[in-house]
């Protein structure tokens, strides 16, 4: 965990890392005035590599970069194609909600949702086809802490390799 400061507020960051494929990458329209902007759902994988298990979470793509990458991926997921990446997700929450649809209609469910933050590296298929540069850190002159600062480059080409197929996320769970 992590803190941020700004001007007189202080606020908690959670940050959650690790290696996930993407799945269901959208541009989301909210009704009013709210700004259109990327989702994509992580399905993180823990547990053992004999064993994999996968949480699934719903993320609203935060920051330009990141933002930039998923879209250069999206051709890639809705191939079919397996987009593997390590990542940084920022507050993660759980959401309660209703089954609309399906057997389990009208029973409770819950999911993960948060910020995709950071995109460390992104394979497709297998093959690398992006790779983060090395974080430079330099300190802040306010506190003298050092503070990562974020790089990023490169395209994710249209035409890679292939590899075992993830689960996917059941439908009616999609948020």
């Amino acid at each position: 965990m992590s803190t941020t400061q700004t001007n007189e507020a202080k606020f908690f960051d959670l940050h959650t890392t690790g290696i996930g494929y993407l799945n269901r990458i959208r541009e989301v329209k909210p009704r009013g005035k709210s700004k259109p902007f990327m989702a994509v759902a992580v399905a993180a994988l823990r547990g053992s590599s004999d064993d994999t298990e996968y949480s699934y979470i719903d993320c609203n793509v935060v920051g330009a970069e990141a933002e930039k990458l998923i879209r250069r991926s999206q051709a890639a997921v809705d191939a079919g194609k397996k987009v593997l990446v390590s990542f940084r997700i920022g507050d993660i929450w759980a959401d309660s909600f209703t089954y609309e649809k399906g057997d389990k209609q009208g029973q409770a469910g819950a999911s993960l949702k948060g910020r995709l933050l950071f995109i460390g590296w992104i394979k497709v298929d297998g093959a690398t086809v992006y790779e983060a540069k090395p974080r430079e850190v330099a300190p802040t002159a306010e506190q003298g802490e050092a503070t990562p600062e974020a790089p990023l480059e490169s395209e994710v080409p249209s035409e890679p390799v292939a590899e075992e197929q993830p689960k996917q996320m059941p439908a009616e769970t999609a948020a």
